[in-house]
């Protein structure tokens, strides 16, 4: 072996070392927050992960924002790359570890879907953190125009999940979602079947349980506002 094809060698089994200690970082704040479905998600597939906790005075002196590209947290870290944007942990996170479809077809459904549940993500968070004392009752009423579309995809797919016949992140996101808005409205999804089949079938995902029955999990709040 020449001395270069040494040095490949030497730098894979480097690289492969790094790897193999260095976890995936969540850089957030002590909330559940838009890195719900990610954590979700890093339990499910059995990949372990650190969190980086940071206060809203630390946050507020404003060194940490200047570092973030789009000036707000989470912060993603795989080895040497860093993101921002949740739903772009989520892709790479389902390129990763198969959980993005089986081919381009596949992949294109499931970022439909995920874009749809990002849609009623939006309108979540702007009733938590905008019209909660006003809006919460009609939020409510009307769930179930949004939660329909949801049920519908998965009454016709009788595998259990949005696409195909495996787990994408898009049904991680939807699942966290889910159980956001059962605390907001217990009965929810009373009238989908569908749903509620989806929502038990993914809490029973004995990861998924575990995390969820984690300490890690229950003491942090959903939203950083203290509403739900």
């Amino acid at each position: 072996m020449n001395r270069f094809r040494m040095y490949q060698v030497y730098l894979t089994c480097f690289a492969l070392s790094l790897s193999a200690v260095a976890p995936y970082t969540i850089t957030y704040f002590a909330v559940r927050g838009r890195c719900g479905a990610t954590r979700i998600m890093l339990a499910d597939q059995g990949q372990e992960w650190k969190e980086i906790v940071v206060s809203f005075e630390d946050w507020m002196k404003g060194d940490l924002k200047k570092t973030c590209v789009f000036g707000q947290l989470p912060k993603f870290e795989d080895g040497g790359l860093t993101l921002f944007q949740s739903n772009t942990f989520l892709r790479h996170l389902g390129r990763k570890h198969g959980a993005y479809g089986k081919n381009d077809c596949e992949a294109a459904q499931i970022d439909m879907f995920n874009d749809g549940v990002e849609d009623l993500r939006t309108k979540y968070l702007k009733m938590i953190y905008q019209e909660y004392e006003t809006g919460k009752d009609a939020y409510i009423k009307d769930l179930p125009n949004h939660l329909c579309k949801f049920e519908a995809v998965l009454a016709k797919n009788k595998s259990g999940f949005l696409v195909g016949d495996s787990i994408s992140f898009a049904d991680y996101s939807l699942f966290e979602v889910l159980l956001n808005h059962l605390v907001l409205s217990p009965t929810c999804l009373d009238s989908l079947p569908a749903l509620k089949s989806f929502v038990d079938t993914l809490s029973a995902r004995p990861k998924i349980k575990a995390f969820l029955d984690s300490e890690d999990y229950k003491k942090l709040p959903i939203n950083g506002n203290g509403k739900q």
